[in-house]
C-alpha cells in the first residue's frame, strides 16, 4: 500500500515537472518570437482611382484583413468620401460586391518648381515657407509602415512629398506605375539620403478596369490579369554600383547549371556581381505576403532581374500603343493591319530595342539580345494590341481629358536613357513632343470659358464660368496591359 502511495506520489510529481517544463518551453518560444517588434498591419493606399480602389477592395476581402487607409489628395475628395456610405464597390461580370471598413486620411500634394518643394497651392516660389517635411492642418502625423502608391507617374513626387513626414527608414513603398524612371526620380528628389530612405517594392499590373460612369467609388473589373511583384535591393544592404547575379539556368540536355558568361567588354562602373542575396525587412515580408494571399489580385513574386525584364517588355508595348493611339485618336486595334503604321512601329522599336539591349543592368543576364530584339518586340506589341483592340489606352484617355500624361516615363525615358548611352532616338523624341503638344492643344480648348452672370434673388448676382464638359470615361478600359 505504501508502495502504491509512493508510486502515485512519484507519478504526480513527474506530471508536475513535465507541465512546468512545457510551460518553460512555451514561454521561451514566445520570447523567441517576440525578439522582433510586432509589425504594423495597417496598409495605406495613395491614389484612390481604378487601380487603388481595386487593390483596396481586394485586400479587405481576405480572411483576417489588415486595416486599410485611403489617402485622398484634397478636401473635396475626402468630403465626398465622408458623405458617401464609405465603401468601395467592385463590379465583375455584372455582379457588384460592396466592401466597407476603410479609413481615410488627407495628404495635400506639395507644389514643386524645378524639382524643389515650395509649399501647397503656392503661386510663386517667393511665397514658399519651410520646405522640410511637416504635417499640414487636417493631415495625419501617424507613421506609415506600408504604402501602396497607385497614382500615375507624374504625380508620384507630389504625393510622396505630402506623406514624407510619416515615412521612416523601415517603411516599405510599393510603386504601381507605368513606365520607367519613377524610383530614380524619387531617390533624387524625395529621399536623397540612403540612411533615411524607405525600402521599395515594384509592381506590374495587367488587370483591366475602369470607373463606373454613374456611381462614385465604383470600379468595373473588365479584364482579368496579374500583378507581378518584386522587392528591390536597398543601398544600405549592397553595393549600388553592382547588379545582381541572375538566376542559374538549367537545360534539358544537361543537369549541370549554366552560368551566364560576362560580356567581352565590361563596363567599369558595373563590376561583376558577387551575390544575389539581400535581407528582407519585416514590413517588406508582411506587405508581400498580404498581397500574395489575396486571390483576386493573382499576384506573384519575382527576383529583381526578372522583374526588370518584365518591366522593359511592358515599356516596349506602351511606347508603341499609347502614343500612336493618342496621335490617331483611336482605340488600340487601329494600329493593326496598317502598312504605314507598321513601318512607324518598326522604326520606333529599332531605337527601343537598341537602348534596352545596351543598358548595363542587363549585361550579365543571358538571352537579353534575343529577348529584346525588334522582331520579338513587334510580335509582343501586335499580340497586346489585338487582345486589347477594343480598349482606349490610358494615355489617350488622359489626353482627351487634357491632363498630364506619362509620356516622359515611357518614350521620354527611352530618349533620356539613349542619350546617356550615346544613342540618338529621334523617332521616340518626335513622338514624345507630338503627344505633349496635342495634350496642350486639347487643354487650351477645354480651358476656354464663357463668363456667366446669373441673378440670385434681391438683386444680388452670382458670377460663374461655363466650361466645356469633359467626356466621361465609361467605355474606357485604360489599365489592361497598358
Amino acid at each position: 500500500m505504501a508502495s502504491w502511495n509512493h508510486t502515485v506520489k512519484f507519478t504526480t510529481n513527474s506530471k508536475d515537472a513535465h507541465d512546468e517544463t512545457t510551460a518553460n518551453v512555451s514561454r521561451n518560444s514566445a520570447d523567441f518570437y517576440r525578439v522582433q517588434p510586432a509589425v504594423d498591419r495597417r496598409v495605406h493606399i495613395m491614389g484612390v482611382g481604378n487601380v487603388g480602389s481595386f487593390i483596396a477592395h481586394a485586400i479587405r476581402g481576405i480572411p483576417n484583413p489588415p486595416p486599410v487607409t485611403l489617402v485622398f489628395p484634397n478636401w473635396e475628395k475626402l468630403n465626398a468620401w465622408n458623405e458617401s456610405p464609405k465603401n468601395l464597390t467592385l463590379v465583375t461580370e455584372g455582379d457588384a460586391e460592396v466592401r466597407d471598413g476603410f479609413d481615410a486620411e488627407l495628404a495635400i500634394p506639395r507644389i514643386r518648381y524645378h524639382g524643389t518643394e515650395v509649399g501647397v497651392n503656392t503661386a510663386s516660389p517667393d511665397t514658399s515657407g519651410d520646405t522640410g517635411p511637416q504635417a499640414l492642418p487636417g493631415e495625419s502625423a501617424e507613421p506609415i509602415s506600408s504604402l501602396i502608391i497607385c497614382s500615375k507617374a507624374p504625380y508620384v513626387l507630389q504625393g510622396l512629398s505630402s506623406v514624407k513626414h510619416q515615412l521612416h527608414k523601415d517603411s516599405v513603398i510599393l510603386f504601381l506605375q507605368n513606365g520607367m524612371g519613377v524610383i530614380a526620380e524619387v531617390n533624387r528628389e524625395i529621399f536623397p539620403d540612403p540612411a533615411t530612405r524607405p525600402h521599395y517594392m515594384l509592381g506590374i499590373n495587367s488587370h483591366g478596369m475602369h470607373a463606373s460612369p454613374d456611381q462614385r467609388f465604383t470600379t468595373v473589373h473588365a479584364g482579368f490579369g496579374t500583378i507581378s511583384l518584386g522587392i528591390l535591393p536597398h543601398d544600405r544592404d549592397r553595393n549600388p554600383d553592382a547588379p545582381y547575379l541572375p538566376d542559374i539556368k538549367f537545360t534539358a540536355k544537361s543537369p549541370t547549371p549554366l552560368y551566364p558568361e560576362p560580356p567581352e567588354e565590361l563596363d567599369p562602373e558595373y563590376l561583376p556581381p558577387t551575390s544575389a542575396k539581400f535581407p528582407f525587412t519585416p514590413n517588406q515580408r508582411y506587405l508581400l505576403r498580404t498581397l500574395l494571399r489575396t486571390p483576386v489580385l493573382s499576384a506573384a513574386a519575382y527576383s529583381p532581374p526578372d522583374l526588370l525584364q518584365m518591366q522593359l517588355d511592358k515599356l516596349a508595348v506602351n511606347c508603341i500603343i499609347n502614343p500612336l493611339t493618342v496621335l490617331l485618336d483611336a482605340r488600340n486595334g487601329a494600329i493593326l493591319n496598317n502598312y504605314a503604321l507598321t513601318r512607324t512601329i518598326r522604326l520606333l522599336l529599332s531605337e527601343i530595342s537598341l537602348v534596352i539591349r545596351s543598358i548595363p543592368e542587363l549585361q550579365y543576364i543571358p538571352n537579353v539580345q534575343q529577348r529584346f530584339e525588334p522582331g520579338r518586340l513587334e510580335t509582343v506589341v501586335v499580340a497586346v494590341a489585338h487582345k486589347t483592340r477594343d480598349n482606349v489606352s490610358s494615355m489617350l484617355a488622359d489626353v482627351r481629358l487634357g491632363v498630364q500624361t506619362e509620356i516622359d516615363y515611357i518614350n521620354g525615358w527611352v530618349v533620356k536613357r539613349g542619350e546617356e548611352l550615346g544613342i540618338r532616338c529621334a523617332m521616340n523624341y518626335m513622338v514624345t513632343q507630338l503627344v505633349k503638344g496635342k495634350r496642350i492643344v486639347i487643354q487650351r480648348e477645354m480651358d476656354e470659358g464663357v463668363p456667366l452672370v446669373r441673378s440670385r434673388g434681391r438683386g444680388r448676382a452670382e458670377t460663374g464660368v461655363v466650361v466645356r464638359k469633359r467626356k466621361a470615361k465609361a467605355d474606357m478600359n485604360t489599365d489592361e496591359e497598358l
